[in-house]
C-alpha cells in the first residue's frame, strides 16, 4: 500500500463532502478517493509503476502502458509534417503545436501562451510560489524536477560539461554554452535602444537600466543611481569627506 493510500485510509470518507475529495495542498476536487490518490503524486512525486525494461517510473498505470509501446516500437499516429510517429493521438496533437506554433493554454496572470497544459502548470509556480522539488541535503526548493537535478550538482561537485578550448568544466550545459562565448566573442543579446551587445541576459537586464528612470537619487549633491549597490557606494563617499572635515 503506498504512503499516499494509507494516509487517506484513515479518513472516514463517509464524512466528506458528496462526491467532492478535496486535495489539502491545492484547491482541486475529485468525484472518488483514488483519483485523489492519483492526483496526490503529483505533489509528492511518487511514481509506483516502474518500466523493467528501463529505469522510468510513472504515477499512473495506464502512463506506463502508454511508455512501453516506445520499447516494442508501437507508433500508431504518423506526422504528416515530418517523420515523427506517436503511441497516441493526444500526443500528436500536442506535438502537431510545434509546427503550428498553436499555444492553447494560456496564464491568466500574465499574457504567456503554451503548447502543453504541463508547461502552464509549471509556469504558474513563478506566480504562486510553489516549489515542489526539495533538496534533501540542503534547505533549498525548485519549482521544476530538472532545476533540481542540476542544483544536486553542487553537492556531488560533478561537471560534466567541459570546454574544448580551455581546462574549464561546468556542472551546467547553458553555462559552458555562455562560457564557449568568450572564446568565439559572440554577443547574442543586442540592447533595444541602443546599438549594445552583450553574451550574457544578465548583462543585458543591467545595462537595460541605464535607459531608464534613475531611482537612487542623493540628498547630498545631485548625483543618482539606478543600482542600490553604486549608490550605497556613493554615499560613504560623503561620509569620508565629512570625518575629515575642519571642526
Amino acid at each position: 500500500m503506498s504512503s499516499t493510500r494509507k494516509r487517506y485510509d484513515e479518513i472516514d470518507i463517509n464524512t466528506w463532502p458528496n462526491r467532492q475529495h478535496i486535495c489539502s495542498q491545492c484547491d482541486k476536487s475529485f468525484q472518488n478517493i483514488d483519483k485523489l490518490e492519483i492526483h496526490l503524486r503529483t505533489h509528492s512525486g511518487e511514481k509506483p509503476y516502474q518500466c523493467r525494461q528501463c529505469d522510468k517510473a510513472f504515477p499512473r498505470n495506464d502512463k506506463l502502458i502508454i511508455h512501453l509501446k516506445s520499447h516494442t516500437g508501437d507508433n500508431l499516429y504518423q506526422c504528416k509534417q515530418c517523420d515523427m510517429s506517436f503511441p497516441r493521438k493526444d500526443k500528436l496533437m500536442i506535438h502537431s503545436r510545434t509546427h503550428t506554433g498553436e499555444k492553447p493554454y494560456q496564464c491568466k496572470q500574465c499574457d504567456k501562451a503554451f503548447q502543453r497544459n504541463d508547461k502552464l502548470m509549471i509556469h504558474l509556480r513563478t506566480h504562486t510560489g510553489e516549489k515542489p522539488y526539495q533538496c534533501r541535503q540542503c534547505d533549498k526548493a525548485f519549482p521544476r524536477k530538472d532545476k533540481l537535478k542540476i542544483h544536486l550538482k553542487v553537492h556531488t561537485g560533478e561537471k560534466p560539461y567541459t570546454c574544448t578550448q580551455c581546462d574549464k568544466a561546468f556542472s551546467r550545459k547553458d553555462k559552458l554554452i555562455i562560457h564557449l562565448r568568450t572564446h568565439s566573442g559572440e554577443k547574442p543579446y543586442k540592447c533595444s535602444q541602443c546599438d549594445m551587445v552583450f553574451q550574457r541576459t544578465d548583462k543585458l537586464k543591467i545595462h537595460l537600466m541605464t535607459h531608464g528612470k534613475k531611482l537612487y537619487q542623493c540628498i547630498q549633491c545631485t548625483k543618482a543611481f539606478k543600482r542600490e549597490y553604486y549608490f550605497v557606494k556613493h554615499l560613504s563617499k560623503h561620509t569620508w569627506e565629512k570625518s575629515y572635515q575642519c571642526s
